[in-house]
């Protein structure tokens, strides 16, 4: 018997496509996974994990040169702690710079519907 989760579990699972999981593995995102018995991806817990990492680090916002970086920097171990932990810092100033941003963008909208509701009593 097979163990792990099939691709297909997986992407149920992450929200991610099973193209996206292969693409991942071939862009070097992702270590392969094991194969089953049948030559099928068997995906295990530390997979899983390092899934969950790498949707976080696009969703947020991470290019996917720096984040095949990351993965190649996991690749070689406790050593490359460094130079991970100077990577993810330079990506959390983006997503706070990104978040600010987003308040000021946010506080803008909502003074135009503050506006329009003013108007709108107005109108009434």
């Amino acid at each position: 018997m097979d163990e792990g989760l099939t691709i297909a579990e997986v992407a149920a699972r992450t929200g991610l496509t099973a193209y996206t999981l292969r693409y991942y593995e071939r862009a070097g995102l992702l270590e392969p996974p094991v194969r089953g018995g049948n030559g099928h991806r068997r995906y295990g817990s530390q997979d899983l994990d390092r899934i969950g990492l790498m949707t976080r680090l696009r969703a947020t916002g991470m290019s996917i040169s720096d984040m095949r970086r990351y993965a190649e920097l996991i690749g070689v171990g406790d050593a490359s702690a460094s130079a991970r932990r100077a990577l993810l810092v330079a990506h959390r100033e983006r997503v706070v710079a990104r978040i600010t941003q987003l308040g000021e963008d946010l506080a803008l909208i909502d003074y135009k519907i503050a506006v329009y509701e003013k108007i709108e009593e107005g109108l009434s």
